[in-house]
């Protein structure tokens, strides 16, 4: 025995066992994580059945069930434990919490009304009650719960189609009015700096802004007019009689859920995930979509690759192919590795004091001078946030493509050069096609850290809410200077800094679900394109 031991020992096949369990452990562990977080998002997403609970004292509350507890007795630790559930009884406004837990003893009966209705809205969140009677122009048009949801069915689809059109108005067009009225205002503000304060280039500007006020005094009416043709209101009742009026233009849908069938609950589970995709967040980031943060990441880790990967195959090419190697070369190897060990958070403030200040100060002072002291690159963006990743993610790139140089043989190199190709030649027509797997491995590790990282974009760019994306319609189209929205924070903005604890940790998965799933399809990407040039230079025999 003693024998075939040291004899296994020997051969290190323990240590093979080893590193196999210990693989099997972390792929375990990453396939659980992975389900726990597909569990939690799909939740979010699933319409639950409502439950009338009544209570021994009385009292009677509708709400969906979000959890259940045992309650530990420090007294008597040896006892039955007893239990307790979570209930999301909405009615933000009326009872001034949305969750609160029921002791199961405290529980008389429970019953799951099909009448009973949940009531998504763009303020104080979802409503939990019943239809009574749904009006419009002061006028009821509908009684009780069937007729009353078939009317507020068949107002939404004109009610929605008001607000996006409220939503076109206020942002889009009188946005871009301010922002006419903004360049009008500095256009003067420049020629007064100049001393020309009379003429035909200030009465021009004067003309200008003229006829945009007038533009923007239309708007705002047309504005108030969109909003007065909102005139239906919806009456609901709560499990303890109180009675609610929401109005339609506060509505975005109203269902019964403990009336669906299989096929209700998919459709709703469908149009929810496209909801969350493509529309705006609500309610602090606790509730709708979010589409400016998918936009601002994938932006952000786009102009981060156009930054990080010349940039680092370049320093790569020369180390590797022109620069002598010797002390010098050895201390800048060492120096690049270092900097992937660097506190990301280290880097967010190097960005802030070299790109912010020094850069973003220096374009403010030379060519938007008269917007100062309001900074226009002098502040946190999206330019700024994507330079600082590159920063970060450019060691990756320049370690990546430096292992691919050298596997590069020198015999290849020769035989070029002995065909009469000059060194730059070689390097572009042999040597980089064949480190071009190489160069997407070190961008793919580097996409993948950029869209994950957090800490630096805290201080280079990054807010809870962005008003505009870094794309618009408005000249130049794309503005680099603006604040974006991003996944990662996010998650921590939900997660850690929202009052309403309860209401967001669904949207913490949901959001960590999208990150994930937006890193691997840009992995993907990278590594198809990879695989393809791969077989390109098999079959070139390159």
């Amino acid at each position: 025995m003693r024998h075939t031991f040291n004899k296994v020992w020997r051969r290190g096949d323990v240590f093979i066992w080893l590193s196999g369990a210990g693989l099997a452990l972390s792929l375990i562990m990453i396939a659980g994580l992975l389900f726990a977080i597909f569990f939690n998002a799909a939740q979010f997403f699933w319409p639950r059945e409502t439950v009338s609970f009544f209570l021994e004292d009385g009292r009677t509350i509708l709400g969906e069930v979000t959890g259940r507890e045992a309650i530990p007795d420090p007294d008597n630790p040896e006892a039955v434990l007893k239990h307790r559930i979570q209930v999301k009884q909405g009615n933000r406004d009326i009872h001034g919490i949305d969750f609160l837990w029921i002791d199961e003893e405290a529980i008389r009966s429970t019953q799951k009304p099909a009448d009973s209705m949940v009531v998504e809205r763009r303020e104080w969140g979802n409503f939990y009650g019943y239809i009574k009677e749904v009006r419009d122009k002061g006028k009821v048009i509908a009684r009780g719960p069937e007729m009353g949801l078939t009317a507020v069915h068949e107002l939404l689809p004109a009610s929605t189609e008001t607000h996006e059109k409220i939503n076109e108005v206020a942002r889009d067009d009188i946005g871009a009015i301010n922002h006419s009225l903004e360049k009008t205002r500095l256009d003067l503000k420049v020629l007064a700096a100049k001393g020309i304060i009379s003429g035909r280039e200030v009465e021009s500007l004067k003309a200008k802004d003229e006829e945009l006020q007038k533009q923007y005094r239309e708007l705002e009416a047309a504005l108030t007019q969109l909003r007065k043709s909102q005139t239906a209101e919806v009456v609901f009742t709560t499990s303890d009689g109180q009675e609610k009026v929401v109005p339609i233009s506060l509505v975005i849908r109203v269902y019964a859920p403990n009336s669906f069938g299989w096929l209700d609950r998919t459709k709703f589970f469908i149009s929810k995930v496209i909801e969350f995709v493509t529309d705006e967040p609500r309610e602090a980031n606790t509730e709708g979509g979010v589409f400016p943060a998918i936009f601002g990441t994938v932006m952000m880790v786009l102009i981060m690759s156009l930054m990080a990967t010349p940039l680092g195959v370049l320093a790569a090419f020369y180390l590797r192919e022109y620069a002598r190697q010797g002390p010098m070369v050895s201390a800048v190897r060492i120096a690049v590795n270092n900097l992937a060990g660097v506190p990301s958070i280290v880097f967010g403030v190097f960005g802030v004091g070299f790109f912010i200040y020094f850069v973003g100060g220096s374009i403010d002072n030379f060519f938007f001078s008269e917007a100062l002291p309001a900074p226009t690159f002098g502040t946190g963006g999206i330019l700024w946030a994507s330079l600082t990743m590159a920063l970060l993610t450019v060691p990756v790139v320049i370690v990546s493509t430096e292992e691919g140089l050298a596997s590069v043989s020198n015999g290849t190199r020769e035989a070029s050069l002995a065909l009469g190709a000059t060194k730059f030649e070689t390097t572009w027509r042999v040597v980089l096609p064949a480190v071009m797997p190489s160069i997407l491995t070190g961008l793919i590790l580097a996409m993948a850290r950029a869209a994950g990282e957090v800490a630096p974009l805290m201080i280079t760019g990054v807010v809870k809410l962005a008003p505009s994306l870094p794309v618009d319609g408005i000249w130049p189209f794309v503005h680099l200077e603006r604040k974006f929205m991003h996944l990662g924070f996010h998650i921590y903005d939900v997660g850690f800094q929202s009052p309403n604890v309860d209401a967001a940790r669904p949207m913490v998965f949901t959001t960590t679900l999208l990150l994930i799933v937006i890193i691997l399809m840009l992995n993907f990407t990278a590594i198809l394109l990879r695989n393809r040039l791969r077989k390109k230079l098999a079959v070139s025999g390159v």
